[in-house]
Formats: structure tokens, C-alpha cells, sequence
């Protein structure tokens, strides 16, 4: 049975930090790609940071470069978020997502809700 656990959000005052867990089961997790999304209510999911399967290349979208940091660690199955000087903005539910290159395969979490907020 496949399945990503998303852990670790929580509310946190401005320009706290943060960080996110996704742990995978039921396939080969070092063969994917591993995305963290965010969805904000009343506004689509959204790309926040992508790694590579050997975690040799890493992206972010421009509203978190500098702030957020992925990571993965392939031994333990888990793909990481830091959230680093959050700000209100960044409240939303994150999601994390499985991606295959080699085939159509993805999978996503259910998601773990971070609240910035004084």
C-alpha cells in the first residue's frame, strides 16, 4: 500500500521556523522525484520546492528561495521542508507529492497545515 505521511506543521509566529516531514512506504522511494506543494484556501496548489532523486539538484519557487530548503534522506524514505523566516503569507496546507520519471507514477500526501500568524 502506498502512502506519503506529511508531519511537522504547526502554527508559528512570523518569522518562525518550521520543519516538514514526508515519509513514503509501498514503493521505491529513491526512484522519484520529490515535490512539496501548498495550497492557501481560495487559491490553487502550488509548486513551492522540487528535488532529485539522488538529491544532487534541487529547485524552489521565488517566493520561497532563500527561506525554504528541501532535503531527502533515500536510507530513512523521507523528504524534508525547512520553513525558515516564515511570514503570513505562507500559511496553507502542504502537500507532498511522488513523481516517477521513468513512468506515469505519482502519489501525493494528505497534507499538514502550517498557520503564520501573531
Amino acid at each position: 500500500q502506498v502512502q506519503l505521511v506529511e508531519s511537522g506543521g504547526g502554527l508559528v509566529q512570523p518569522g518562525g521556523s518550521l520543519r516538514l516531514s514526508c515519509t513514503a512506504s509501498g514503493f521505491t522511494f529513491w526512484y522519484y522525484v520529490m515535490k512539496w506543494y501548498r495550497q492557501a484556501p481560495g487559491k490553487e496548489r502550488e509548486l513551492v520546492a522540487g528535488i532529485t532523486e539522488d538529491g544532487g539538484r534541487k529547485n524552489y519557487a521565488e517566493s520561497v528561495k532563500g527561506r525554504f530548503t528541501i532535503s531527502r534522506d533515500n536510507a530513512r524514505r523521507t523528504v524534508y521542508l525547512h520553513l525558515n523566516s516564515l511570514k503570513l503569507e505562507d500559511t496553507a496546507v502542504y502537500y507532498c507529492k511522488a513523481e516517477a520519471r521513468s513512468s506515469t507514477n505519482e502519489y501525493w500526501g494528505q497534507g499538514t497545515q502550517v498557520t503564520v500568524s501573531s
